[in-house]
């Protein structure tokens, strides 16, 4: 434990570059399911890497360009209204997700959340408006990213949007992959955004009023909500016990984190064994959300071996990795990140003004 508390910038900095790095050192195994074939491809991974162009897992060719889930590739959501000049990428057999992307880089997501994060500073609080005509634009506009797939609900958000719907009633019904972990990526920065006013409804009511802007899921929202009131906690609390806090975050989900952790220190289990064995490595929020919070409590000082641990159990690991890094970014705060994966994202130099320009705004 530190001498003195962590101040709340240093807090804001750690998370906000701890999303960014969970991100980006999953990309190359995101959605690898077979874990033989992770390590064939790629050992361990402990440092950032580029994608190969087969991905042993990929379901690509069995998703919908025309809207949410699987379905034809018929449509023209991808590559007339989104990810314009990338459809050809989708009918690719074992076609890697993020094709052609570069060690260091972050997943579409992720760079949404930059969309946010910009929308924040410019506005100097959450709008809503804001951050939807920005997505638009950020989303529909040619060149803007370099990721090749968009999971589903931006698909059925555009797919809506193409109908001539307004943004603000573009976000799907709840379906079946809805209610995902990539749903909470956004969630940090707004619950930052709010944390100086010590008002938990606030950063909840922001929290829930961000996440209705792109999902219509109340298993989502329940998830959202525990979320907002760990990071809430960790936030106003000097020395915060994130072990104690990320277990009984866990418990109230209905996951017993701290037992299963005590169990897999006892018989030298793997972390495959909860991630993969008791819970799924998928998006599923019920599976996902619970898997990022048994990381946050097992690896509760090491921010390092926490991430590592994320990617190397596959699934969704760009998503709960990115939670999870603003999780023990904000309780560890920046000394405990190393250095090298700061240096090594891509966008390296952007990131760092808009991480500098948000702490100005809102520690």
């Amino acid at each position: 434990m530190p001498i003195t508390p962590l101040q709340r910038a240093d807090r804001m900095r750690g998370a906000l570059w701890g999303m960014f790095i969970g991100d980006a050192l999953a990309m190359p195994v995101h959605w690898y399911y077979n874990i033989a074939a992770l390590w064939q491809d790629f050992g361990q991974i402990r440092d950032y890497q580029a994608p190969k162009a087969s991905h042993p897992s990929s379901i690509m060719p069995l998703a919908s360009t025309g809207k949410a889930g699987r379905g034809t590739q018929a449509g023209d959501i991808v590559g007339s209204v989104i990810l314009k000049g990338k459809k050809q990428f989708w009918g690719l057999p074992n076609g890697h997700y993020h094709q052609g992307m570069q060690a260091g880089d972050n997943t579409l997501n992720l760079l949404c959340a930059r969309v946010l994060l910009r929308s924040l500073i410019a506005q100097g609080q959450h709008a809503p408006a804001d951050f939807l005509q920005a997505y638009v634009r950020f989303m529909t506009e040619p060149d803007q990213h370099n990721d090749t797939y968009a999971e589903s609900y931006h698909r059925d958000f555009f797919a809506n949007y193409a109908k001539g719907v307004a943004p603000e009633k573009c976000a799907g019904n709840e379906g079946h992959d809805t209610a995902s972990i990539g749903g909470l990526v956004n969630i940090p920065m707004v619950v930052m955004a709010s944390v100086k006013a010590n008002d938990l409804a606030a950063c909840n009511q922001a929290a829930l009023t961000q996440q209705n802007l792109t999902h219509r899921s109340t298993e989502l929202e329940r998830h959202t909500l525990a979320l907002s009131q760990l990071l809430f906690e960790i936030f106003n609390s000097p020395y915060p016990d994130n072990e104690q806090l990320a277990s009984a975050a866990a418990s109230q989900l209905g996951f017993p984190a701290a037992k299963v952790v005590a169990q897999v220190r006892a018989n030298q289990k793997s972390d495959l064994d909860v991630i993969g064995g008791l819970l799924s490595p998928a998006c599923y929020i019920d599976q996902s959300f619970p898997s990022v919070l048994y990381l946050a409590t097992r690896y509760h000082d090491d921010f390092e071996n926490a991430l590592i641990a994320n990617t190397n159990v596959g699934g969704d690991n760009c998503h709960r990795g990115a939670v999870l890094g603003a999780i023990l970014g904000a309780s560890l705060g920046l000394e405990a990140i190393p250095p090298r994966w700061i240096k090594g994202l891509t966008a390296h130099d952007a990131i760092h003004h808009e991480v500098e320009q948000f702490v100005a705004q809102f520690a």
